[in-house]
């Protein structure tokens, strides 16, 4: 593997307490919750309105799922003020492009909020390329990776996705690359290890496995 395609959102960016609280203030009027990461995980799922009828135990009415998807985001971008990057992401990053590596970023939140939170923590040099979302709807990761790797010319051989998610591994397979998934995102490590590829739990030993 000479290249790595990293994910944004709960692996480098350790953001699952932002994602957790916001979900707990969106859900507080209906009298469910609060949850902790653990207990989030158990509910979470793909797409995430299915999770909230999990949540709440019923169909979503007209209009509610929108309504709850705004009210998530305005208090994520909120919480996500607090948040920092992962343990072990930083490091990884140098050490991988001091083996004179490649890597980039491909994530699924908005393409205008990540680039200036990337710069902001310090990291975008490390990057050969970083997209985010630039479309309302992103729908499953795979037509995205298929782009980003189209982008950058590589050979799907040599690229391993590295990401929290199921979908993560999806894309890696739809576009013929490895994926390795890490348990420190919204995804049970049960849930992941359902997938069939390697499962980590932290960055470091992601890239031990590489």
């Amino acid at each position: 593997m000479t290249h790595i395609v990293w994910d944004w959102n709960g692996t480098l960016f350790h953001d699952i307490d932002a994602v957790v609280g916001a979900t707990n203030e969106v859900f507080r009027p209906y009298g469910v919750g609060p949850f902790d990461p653990d207990g989030f995980r158990a509910v979470y799922t793909r797409p995430i309105w299915v999770a909230y009828e999990r949540m709440l135990g019923r169909s979503l009415h007209d209009g509610e799922w929108e309504r709850l998807d705004e009210g998530f985001h305005d208090h994520y971008h909120r919480l996500m003020l607090a948040c920092e990057l992962a343990e072990g992401a930083l490091s990884s990053l140098q050490s991988w492009e001091q083996a004179g590596r490649t890597q980039s970023l491909l994530s699924m939140w908005g393409h205008e909020r990540l680039v200036p939170k990337v710069n902001e923590l310090g990291i975008a040099r490390h990057f050969a390329r970083v997209d985010g979302l630039r479309s309302a709807s992103g729908g499953p990761k795979a037509e995205h990776m298929a782009a980003h790797i189209l982008a950058l010319g590589l050979d799907p051989e040599n690229v391993v996705v590295i990401g929290d998610s199921v979908d993560d591994a999806h894309a890696a397979q739809h576009v013929g690359a490895r994926a390795i998934l890490y348990t420190g995102g919204m995804t049970s490590r049960a849930d992941l290890e359902q997938v069939g590829v390697p499962v980590v739990d932290s960055l470091v030993n992601a890239l031990d496995l590489i």
